[in-house]
């Protein structure tokens, strides 16, 4: 098989595994795979998947954390044609069960763990249940599936495409599908990622269900021949160790991580040595000035900041060198019209005034959310679309964040959609109307926050706020949950009638440079 073969088909592990078939690839804290059982592992799951009736184009759903099996099922999945979707376990079954149904998966490969009996009734529509690391009722163990089939190469291997989901304004999460695939090979990473597979090393220390994680940990490094240690949960004396037994050479992290890390006592930090790190690619959340200049006297130049999304961008980014030159800027805007500000009249700012942000839809394989065309349509403009961020380019055309709509809570560099969150705390039978916010907080970004207008009748209470949170409990995955909720005696609106959740986020944001 030819490079250009190997990456139309999805099968780069094929020429990595013929070059370097007893290097490590990838290795969690169980396990390892080599090259060579890494892709014939995938040959046997692709024969699993294609046993059971599965064709290209059909949908799959993987609820797995970071480890080895991951990667196999990402790798079967994009050689037989199917569309992936990673699913966040931190959700609850109700969440989650949605997911698995609206991408309408045929096959779900999931951790023995999370499919509880809950989760697993809700999965009627699957001909292929498969549990990793035990055993569930109603499914199959993944290995002695995949032990049964043969792992030579496989025939007709056909590229897969990825469905991540985003949540939405209203309150249900949306796939964002290309109907395309997106191959990737070891060129076009380019020299942004630009690596050394006889040298370097990846470290995956986020949540591969994540577009970041997934792409800059798993996609990039595999079609590099690259070594991938996974680790499965933040603990940032654990990463240093890695870092250093390792020999990392590049991770991908959000701003938490960065403060999580710098929070060591230095005396322990000093024990780990960490100067193999070449880069570090960082974006989904706004990172503090303060924390990435410490970040960068301690590692060196090696950070690199990047500003997109899971509907795609520019690829605009910013090195250490540049940012230090200009501070606080996501990076330089392309020359080529693919980034456009526009005001509220959707006419070009100038430069220093903020705008909202568009970013141009690739023309040939443009992104849309999966059976919602209206939603595509709202975020889009004359062959553009917008993340719903706001900011202004400098003089020399750097482009800095300075709001976003405020339908979008980023919290620890997780995208949390308020509406959902408004939904669970009306059922309280004394809320007459909620809006929930970001409201700033110093470690995380931004922390859910509930501002409620109680029915008449009810009076505010601590006691009041525990049963309205508690009935949100109910519902949402913790991460979801308001940290507090505020009461007041009423919630400000448009002239349409609808609550402005700008005006709502509005005070808690006053004296602030950034709205984000």
């Amino acid at each position: 098989m030819t490079m250009e073969e190997a990456v139309s088909h999805g099968m780069m592990s094929a020429i990595h595994a013929a070059r370097w078939p007893d290097r490590v690839a990838v290795q969690d804290v169980r396990s390892h795979r080599t090259f060579r059982t890494l892709h014939e592992n995938a040959n046997r799951l692709a024969r699993v998947f294609r046993d059971s009736g599965l064709r290209p184009g059909d949908g799959i759903a993987l609820m797995c954390s970071n480890r080895c099996e991951f990667v196999e099922t990402f790798l079967a999945s994009q050689r037989t044609g199917l569309r992936l979707t990673p699913v966040n376990w931190h959700l609850s079954d109700a969440e989650a069960s949605y997911i698995v149904e609206d991408c309408e998966a045929r096959a779900i490969v999931a951790e023995a763990r999370f499919m509880t009996a809950d989760f697993t009734a809700r999965l009627g529509s699957t001909v292929l249940k498969l549990t990793v690391g035990g055993r569930t009722p109603g499914c199959e163990d993944f290995d002695e599936v995949i032990a049964s089939h043969s792992g030579a190469e496989l025939e007709s291997p056909v590229h897969g495409t990825i469905m991540l989901y985003t949540s939405g304004t209203t309150g249900r999460p949306k796939g964002v599908l290309r109907r395309l695939p997106e191959p990737v090979s070891p060129q076009l990473t380019g020299t942004f990622a630009a690596f050394d597979p006889g040298t370097d090393v990846q470290l995956c220390c986020g949540p591969a269900y994540h577009a970041a994680p997934l792409l800059f940990d798993i996609r990039w490094p595999l079609a590099s021949g690259v070594r991938i240690v996974l680790l499965d949960g933040w603990d940032s004396r654990q990463v240093l160790e890695i870092i250093a037994r390792e020999s990392i050479t590049h991770a991908h992290m959000v701003p938490i991580m960065f403060q999580r890390l710098l929070a060591l006592p230095a005396a322990e930090r000093e024990q780990f040595d960490i100067r193999s790190v070449r880069k570090i690619f960082h974006g989904a959340a706004p990172c503090p000035p303060e924390v990435k200049r410490a970040m960068i006297d301690w590692f060196g130049p090696v950070l690199h900041e990047y500003y997109a999304g899971s509907e795609g961008g520019a690829g605009i980014h910013i090195t250490a060198e540049e940012w230090l030159r200009k501070p606080g800027s996501v990076g330089r805007v392309p020359g080529d019209g693919s980034v456009r500000i526009l005001d509220e009249n959707g006419t070009p700012a100038s430069s220093g005034t903020d705008g909202t942000i568009y970013h141009r839809a690739d023309p040939i394989n443009p992104f849309e959310y999966f059976k919602a065309p209206d939603k595509t349509a709202a975020q889009s403009r004359d062959g553009y679309f917008t993340l719903g961020d706001i900011g202004h380019v400098d003089e020399d055309d750097f482009l800095f964040l300075t709001g976003r709509s405020a339908d979008c809570i980023i919290s620890g560099g997780v995208n949390i959609y308020p509406q959902e969150i408004d939904d669970a705390l009306a059922r309280h039978p004394a809320v007459a109307d909620v809006c929930t916010i970001g409201a700033p907080n110093d470690e995380w970004g931004e922390e859910v926050r509930a501002v409620v207008q109680l029915k008449p009748g009810y009076v505010a209470s601590e006691g009041l706020a525990s049963e309205i949170l508690e009935t949100a409990s109910r519902t949402l995955s913790r991460f979801k949950q308001p940290r507090s909720v505020e009461f007041v005696e009423e919630l400000p609106r448009l002239p349409s009638g609808k609550i402005s959740r700008e005006r709502v986020r509005a005070p808690y944001w006053a004296g602030r440079e950034k709205r984000i």
